[in-house]
């Protein structure tokens, strides 16, 4: 038997037993359906076990033959036809893979402000960033980071995608959208603006610091530019923003509602507030006599993330879309999924249960068996509980680890938040482009059972079938996304 969601339209025909069956069955099993991918109107999701035919929301899933059906229909296939980040390795995406590939190690101490009271006083801080050509001098003195980095990551990506200056006439900009989450949005520009209402009154607030606070004020800003009147919003899902961000724009594609997005996340938490709250709850590693190593994901030594910044985007179409404006494809976006711990503010489940649900949700919406999946760029985040809590939950899926290969991207960039997501889905998009892993660096002392061939200091050769790129967030927040070569 093949055990996976079906849909069952409720009728007349339906006895009262019937209905308290299903009632039932709904509160004892799990719901594999994301709230961004929901079964249609008038039915009811159910865990069944049955040899018979049935029916998803999107395809039709065999359950006899238990084999997993990849979307064929080339309005509702998703491809990745550009990419375009802001990274402590600088905006070029080659670049950026390069260094990642190299083993470099982006960790500094902080100098945008002094640091050196507070208890934690390195990161990933971006340096040198430049927006000449993508943002006008008079917004651009206004602007919080948040806002910079989404737009010139949001621009690179579109040019990256044959779409810059007049190619943008070439779609239909009713039917072009963004979406781009962020845990904190303006950060800076909200801890300014308590600071002056507290220091000079509130006469003095800049007429500028609700708009640029926002979470959402990246994703619109980037739409006025570009005249973009598709779905536009922002997700904050806390450190799993990025991810929800591309399921969510998947769905607005394969609904109909949209022929094109640009789909990401974005993070400027270099604040003496944001580094100074992060520390607060314990989230961040305290390492500032060695703060090159304090990223060690998965070594018994680690003790908590490193702050990171950026953004990373992606251009998501239509396959049929994409071929009709002969469009570079990159990669093919298969599927993804979300959902939550419901457990704790902070901490993840020490089982990885939900996560588990997670991966198993995401390639049953990708149309992808577990045997397929050959790559795995983790969340790996360098935290006592969720190193562990991931690999458990990926050894609940994964029975047969030998080729499977996982690595860590934050241990070079730190964790950008609600970008991470972004810039690592652009790493494993380079990854299955080149066959090269990146390293993961910081390897000292691994903490046993871990069993995955973590890519260790050393970058590896690797032929990637399907990848899949993990995010979860503060709150329970789980996200899983697949991706692999584009083939015809």
């Amino acid at each position: 038997m093949y055990e996976c969601p079906i849909a069952l339209t409720l009728g007349s025909s339906l006895s009262t037993n019937s209905t308290m069956e299903i009632q039932t069955l709904l509160q004892t099993k799990p719901l594999l359906v994301s709230q961004f991918n929901p079964l249609p109107q008038n039915t009811l999701p159910v865990t069944f076990k049955s040899s018979a035919c049935i029916t998803t929301a999107r395809r039709q899933v065999y359950a006899s033959a238990g084999t997993p059906q990849r979307e064929k229909d080339p309005k509702k296939r998703v491809v990745v036809t550009g990419m375009g980040l802001v990274s402590v390795f600088g905006n070029d995406v080659d670049t950026y893979y390069d260094r990642l590939l190299a083993g470099e190690n982006g960790i500094t101490l902080i100098d945008k402000f002094d640091a050196s009271k507070l208890p934690v006083q390195f990161g990933g801080q971006i340096r040198g960033f430049n927006s000449d050509g993508y943002i006008d001098a008079k917004t651009d003195r206004r602007l919080d980071d948040c806002q910079r980095y989404c737009i010139v990551a949001g621009k690179r990506a579109l040019q990256d995608a044959a779409l810059g200056g007049n190619e943008r006439s070439k779609i239909d900009k009713e039917r072009a959208g963004v979406l781009v989450g962020t845990a904190m949005g303006g950060l800076t520009v909200f801890a300014d603006g308590v600071e002056c209402l507290i220091k000079r009154g509130h006469r003095k607030l800049s007429p500028f610091t609700v708009p640029y606070m926002l979470p959402n004020m990246g994703p619109a800003m980037l739409a006025m530019d570009l005249g973009f009147m598709g779905p536009n919003y922002a997700i904050s899902a806390a450190c799993a923003s990025s991810n929800f961000c591309f399921c969510a724009a998947a769905n607005h594609i394969r609904e109909g509602k949209a022929d094109l997005m640009i789909a990401g996340g974005v993070e400027a938490p270099f604040s003496p507030f944001g580094i100074a709250s992060f520390s607060a709850c314990g989230a961040l590693s305290k390492r500032n006599d060695d703060y090159k190593t304090a990223c060690r994901p998965w070594d018994k030594d680690r003790n908590g993330f490193v702050m990171g910044e950026g953004a990373g985007v992606l251009v998501m179409e239509s396959l049929e879309h994409a071929m009709k404006r002969d469009a570079p494809i990159l990669v093919e976006y298969l599927g993804g999924a979300v959902n939550c711990d419901a457990y704790h503010i902070m901490s993840p489940r020490s089982d990885g249960l939900c996560v588990s649900t997670c991966i198993r949700s995401s390639l049953l919406d990708a149309g992808v068996s577990v045997e397929e999946v050959n790559y795995i760029n983790g969340h790996a985040t360098s935290t006592v509980t969720g190193d562990l809590a991931e690999i458990k939950a990926i050894k609940k899926v994964f029975k047969k680890i030998a080729g499977i290969k996982i690595n860590a991207t934050k241990s070079m960039i730190g964790h950008s938040l609600g970008a991470a997501g972004g810039l690592e889905a652009i790493a494993t998009i380079k990854a299955i482009q080149t066959g090269w892993l990146h390293p993961s660096i910081n390897q000292f002392n691994q903490e046993p059972g871990i069993e995955f061939d973590t890519v260790a200091n050393q970058k590896q050769q690797h032929e990637i079938n399907v990848a899949i790129s993990n995010s979860f967030g503060i709150g329970g927040h789980n996200s899983v996304v697949a991706f692999s070569a584009f083939k015809p």
